[in-house]
């Protein structure tokens, strides 16, 4: 649980607006923490052209303006602290355009979701977690890794095998089940087909909604991290894909953030992959690379 007090919010900011933000997950997005003795949660959104931003969910009736959000220094980085919240709350964004139009986000920094075909953001802690793996971490550190053979299996966790009733392995389910079919087999590394959260089950994860939220058809973050561990226990690495190339046009997602080109190219000639219906990210805008790299990082 964070202390928002201890947060340098003024250089958390200017690192974010010079790209050199890796690990901004830490600062935006939603965090159960203690202000003034009072628990609750700190909300942090990116919305740099927004005319209003307000934290909605079931604790307010979805009421937009009910929790408004203050831009620090007028920089787009929107920020409220509302007490009384616990993990698994459910909450998007309401933001109000330059166009005066009203569009509800889920937080582009959510650890947790909703599972489809629902797609709130949820609180969560990853914290309290005890890891098992440090015998793994040993020998990576010494390993020859171009030197040693690699055989690598691939898989996409929704379809590997599933329960009777139809119903997709769970992250514990395959922790049991995939691990020693894969140690069987002979391979050394396990390759995780998108894990990152995504609405549609028809793109097998390559069109992402939540860059930092394992996808909750298969359990918690804290079920994945069990999986991963059991993982590294078992003696397997394990391999993400992870997609940076484009995102879906999802109304809740990161299509037109802000109701301006917000994530996405803002040349409209090179904002989309017409053949996919997806859009492609600014590669260039500083606040979009520390977006990416601290995925990529997380």
């Amino acid at each position: 649980m964070q202390k928002i007090s201890n947060l340098r919010v003024d250089t958390e900011i200017y690192q974010l607006k010079k790209g050199k933000n890796f690990d901004c997950w830490k600062f935006l997005g939603s965090h159960l923490c203690e202000v003034g003795g009072q628990r609750g949660a700190v909300f942090r959104v990116w919305a740099p052209r927004a005319k209003a931003v307000s934290v909605v969910g079931d604790f307010n009736r979805w009421k937009p303006g009910a929790h408004p959000m203050k831009n620090l220094s007028k920089t787009g980085v929107w920020q409220c602290f509302i007490p009384g919240l616990e993990a698994y709350d459910i909450y998007k964004y309401c933001i109000t355009t330059p166009a005066d139009e009203m569009v509800f986000k889920a937080d582009p920094y959510a650890f947790h979701t909703e599972t489809r075909p629902s797609n709130c953001s949820k609180l969560y802690d990853l914290a309290g977690y005890k890891w098992h793996d440090a015998r793994w971490e040993r020998q990576k550190a010494k390993a020859k890794s171009l030197e040693e053979p690699m055989n690598i299996y691939e898989v996409h966790a929704g379809s590997w095998r599933v329960h009777e009733d139809g119903n997709p392995y769970s992250y514990r389910d395959l922790a049991d089940q995939l691990i020693p079919y894969v140690k069987e087999m002979g391979y050394t590394h396990i390759e995780l087909m998108p894990l990152t959260e995504y609405p549609f089950d028809g793109s097998w994860g390559y069109q992402v909604t939540g860059y930092f939220a394992p996808t909750s058809r298969y359990g918690t973050p804290h079920d994945f991290m069990y999986f991963i561990d059991e993982c590294h226990k078992a003696g397997l690495g394990v391999v993400m894909d992870w997609v940076p190339a484009h995102f879906p046009k999802d109304e809740f997602g990161l299509y037109k953030f802000d109701g301006t080109s917000c994530y996405e190219d803002q040349n409209p000639k090179r904002a989309e992959h017409r053949e996919w219906g997806t859009m492609v990210f600014d590669f260039g805008r500083p606040e979009v690379q520390c977006f990416l790299i601290s995925s990529a990082l997380f």
